[in-house]
């Protein structure tokens, strides 16, 4: 579930709402890479949030928090009785779904291959929305360590596009998508029993194990205090299942190396096996994405409650 997106909607938003210091979000990106920075796109971009223009250059990560309050367009507390609050959504789209993000768009097109966005509406004005898309800076890898093999992770970088009008986002219900993550989990248990049986051919000891290191990496990333105890456990689910999808996708491919390395008689089946195991977890891996959004936008609507 976790990538750059999420932290920043999720802290960001409690930021906004008054749930949250500001280095509560700064805390949140650094766990991702150690400088952030911030550029606007277009000229409307920079406008809607006071990025620098025509002279484009990247800012550091308070200019972002600044961005974002800009984009919301008011004080990130005290709201006037019935006036409307700026929104912070997440986006995760993939090819066939891009629900959200505005189509023919240089914005769609960089967030469907980022696999993610954040988008921000403003309270009065929501057709000056702004979405921002992540990517990684990386070292030159003519400078890499040749022990390490790649080169060194040195930023995140933050593109603003302005939007053509306010996104139109689906609603996903988090009760629903629970009670479907609840046989996913049951599916990938048993996927991942039929993935253990051949683990000795594949030269995987413990592909339990593996699925455990997944989810530890992923406890590094905080959630707002005032994040609603189903959507925490919702969130947990999903991660589990997208680890064991992960781990046998692996496997699969590690199945493939040659015969003459498999124990013998077991070579065969143990490829079929993780074979079939990973066509039976491949349709959840859109249980999984559901499950996340719903689960994301749950906790931000949260940051808001009374």
């Amino acid at each position: 579930m976790w990538c750059p997106s999420v932290s920043l909607s999720l802290w960001a938003n409690a930021w906004l709402a008054g749930k949250a210091a500001p280095d509560d979000v700064l805390d949140a990106l650094s766990v991702w890479a150690p400088k952030q920075s911030v550029t606007a796109y277009d000229a409307v971009a920079a406008g809607h949030t006071g990025l620098p223009w025509p002279d484009v250059h990247d800012a550091g990560t308070v200019t972002l928090l600044q961005t974002l309050r800009a984009a919301v367009g008011r004080p990130a507390v005290s709201l006037a009785p019935g006036r409307l609050r700026g929104t912070v959504n997440m986006v995760l789209p993939v090819p066939g779904d891009v629900r959200g993000l505005a189509p023919g768009t240089q914005f769609e097109s960089d967030a469907l291959a980022a696999g993610e966005a954040v988008i921000v509406t403003h309270p009065d004005d929501p057709g000056t929305a702004v979405g921002l898309v992540p990517e990684f800076s990386y070292g030159d890898l003519d400078e890499a360590d040749d022990d390490a093999g790649s080169p060194e992770l040195c930023g995140l970088s933050w593109t603003v596009y302005s939007l053509p009008g306010a996104p139109v986002l689906d609603h996903y219900e988090l009760g629903d998508a629970e009670y479907a993550l609840r046989s996913a989990v049951r599916s990938a248990a048993d996927a991942l029993g039929a993935i253990g049986l051949g683990a000795a051919a594949s030269e995987v000891d413990d592909p339990r194990g593996l699925v455990e290191q997944l989810l530890e990496s992923t406890r590094q990333h905080r959630v707002p205090d005032h994040a609603p105890s189903r959507a925490l456990r919702v969130l947990e689910n999903a991660a589990h299942v997208d680890a064991i999808i992960a781990v046998s996708s692996g496997l699969s491919r590690v199945s493939d190396f040659p015969a003459d390395r498999m124990v013998a008689g077991t070579g065969a089946q143990s490829s079929s096996q993780a074979r079939i195991a990973t066509d039976a977890l491949r349709p959840l891996t859109t249980v999984v994405r559901s499950a996340r959004i719903a689960a994301v936008t749950t906790i931000l609507h949260s940051a808001w409650a009374e």
